[in-house]
C-alpha cells in the first residue's frame, strides 16, 4: 500500500528519498532481527566505515565483478550497485570473482579479490591469483592497480586477508587452491583402502610481509596451516568430512580471516567444501603473525545445525566486526531448507572469553537484538 503515498506528480527523486527514508525510519524502530539476512553473497565481507557499513562478497547479481550493500545497522541493507568490473581488455581477470575484502587506509579504499588470470598458456582449469583494486570511495568504481596480479606464487590462490600489526606492517594470507595439490595423509590413506578415491588433494594457508603501497610482496610465503595428518588428531574428523561423506576427494583449508588481541594472533578458517553442507568454521592461535599456528582444541567454530533439529547447513567462509562497544559479530555465508543451494548472509554475535577461546552464538534463525541502534 505505500504506493498511494505518492500523487502521480511525484518525480522519482522523491519518490527514492522518501523510500530511503522510510527504510531510515525502519532502522532506528526495528529492535530485533533474525538470520539469514535478504543478501545472498557467499563469502560476505563487511567494512566499517566509521558507523556505516558495507558489504561486499560473491555473486549477488553481479557480472565479472562484485557489487555492495549499506547499511547503519548491519541488518537493513540497500543494494548500491557493482562497484568494480573485470574482464576487460585492460584486466588481467578474466571470470570466477571471488571473495573480495575491502579496507580503508587514510584516504583511499583497496579491494583485495581473487579471479582467474588472463595469461593461461596451459589452459588450467583452475588458475586463480589475487588482485588489488583502488577506490576513492567504498562504493567505487574500484580500478586495478596494476594490469597483472599482485603476484605469481606459481600455483593457484584465492581468498585474501589482509592484516596490519601494530607496528604498521601488511601481511597477506591467502589459501593455495586444491587443484592438481595432492598430498599423503592417513585420511588418503584411509580413502584409497576403502576403494572411494585414489589420491585426496588440499588448499593449504599461507602467509606473506605485504608491501606498503600493495605493489607486491616481501619475502617468501610461509605455510600456516593445513589439514590434519593424522587420523587421531583432534581436528581431523571434522576437517575431513568432504571426504569421510565420499562428497568429493579434497580437503580445504580456506577463507582465513586474521586478528589480533591480547598479543595473541587469531586465525579463523573454513575447512571442507564450499558447496556442501558440511563447510565449517575452526580458528587456530599464535605468538607471531606468521605461526607457528596451534588449532584450538573447541573447534569447529561454526557448523551445520541440522545433526541437532535446526535447518542451517553450509556455514563458513567468515569475517569480523568490531563494534565500539567492543562486541563482535561474526559475518559468514550458510544455507537453509528455504534458500536451497543459494548461499545467504549470518550474522551472529562472536565472544572472546577470559580464556582466550572463541564462542559464536549461531548458526541462528532465532530473533536476536540489533547489533547497533
Amino acid at each position: 500500500m505505500a504506493v498511494l503515498l505518492y500523487s502521480c506528480n511525484t518525480s522519482p527523486s522523491k519518490k527514492k528519498a522518501a523510500a530511503e527514508e522510510s527504510g531510515e525510519k525502519a532502522e532506528k524502530t526495528a529492535t530485533t532481527y533474525s538470520n539469514p539476512l535478504d543478501v545472498a553473497f557467499g563469502d560476505p565481507y563487511i567494512m566499517n566505515d566509521g558507523g556505516t557499513f558495507y558489504m561486499y562478497g560473491t555473486g549477488g547479481g553481479a557480472k565479472d565483478g562484485f557489487s555492495v550493500y549499506r547499511s547503519s545497522d548491519m541488518v537493513h541493507w540497500e543494494p548500491r550497485g557493482q562497484v568494480y568490473t573485470g574482464n576487460t581488455s585492460s584486466s588481467w581477470a578474466t571470470d570466477h570473482f571471488w571473495a573480495p575484502e575491502v579496507y580503508r587506509f587514510e584516504d583511499k579504499y583497496y579491494m583485495f579479490f581473487s579471479a582467474q588470470w588472463r595469461d593461461n598458456p596451459d589452459n588450467e582449469l583452475e588458475n586463480f591469483r589475487i588482485g588489488v583494486a583502488v577506490s576513492d570511495s567504498p562504493e567505487g568504481p574500484f580500478e586495478e592497480m596494476g594490469d597483472r596480479p599482485l603476484f605469481d606464487p606459481g600455483y593457484p590462490v584465492i581468498d585474501a586477508n589482509v592484516f596490519v600489526d601494530d607496528d604498521g606492517t601488511y601481511y597477506l594470507y591467502y589459501s593455495r587452491v586444491c587443484y592438481k595439490h595432492p598430498v599423503e595423509s592417513e585420511i588418503a590413506a584411509w580413502a584409497r583402502k576403502k576403494g572411494w578415491y585414489d589420491e585426496i588433494e588440499e588448499s593449504w594457508i599461507y602467509g606473506v610481509e605485504l608491501k606498503p603501497d600493495f605493489s607486491g610482496i616481501t619475502g617468501e610465503p610461509v605455510l600456516l596451516l593445513r589439514p590434519p595428518l593424522k587420523m587421531d588428531d583432534r581436528n581431523a574428523e571434522w576437517e575431513s568430512r568432504s571426504v569421510t561423506s565420499k562428497e568429493m576427494n579434497r580437503r580445504w583449508t580456506e577463507g582465513s580471516y586474521t586478528f589480533k588481541r591480547n598479543n595473541t594472533y587469531y586465525m579463523m578458517y573454513s575447512a571442507n567444501y564450499y558447496k556442501g553442507e558440511n563447510y565449517a568454521v575452526g580458528y587456530a592461535t599464535s605468538s607471531s603473525p606468521l605461526g607457528p599456528y596451534k588449532k584450538s582444541d573447541t573447534n569447529p567454530l561454526l557448523e551445520k545445525n541440522t545433526q541437532h533439529g535446526g535447518e542451517v547447513t553450509g556455514t563458513g567462509h567468515n569475517s569480523l566486526v568490531f563494534l565500539d562497544d567492543n562486541s563482535i559479530y561474526c559475518v559468514y555465508h550458510g544455507r537453509t531448507k528455504a534458500t536451497g543451494d543459494e548461499r545467504v548472509v549470518f550474522i551472529d554475535r562472536m565472544e572472546l572469553g577470559n580464556d582466550g577461546t572463541l564462542r559464536v552464538d549461531g548458526p541462528s534463525t532465532t530473533p536476536k537484538p540489533v547489533p547497533v541502534n
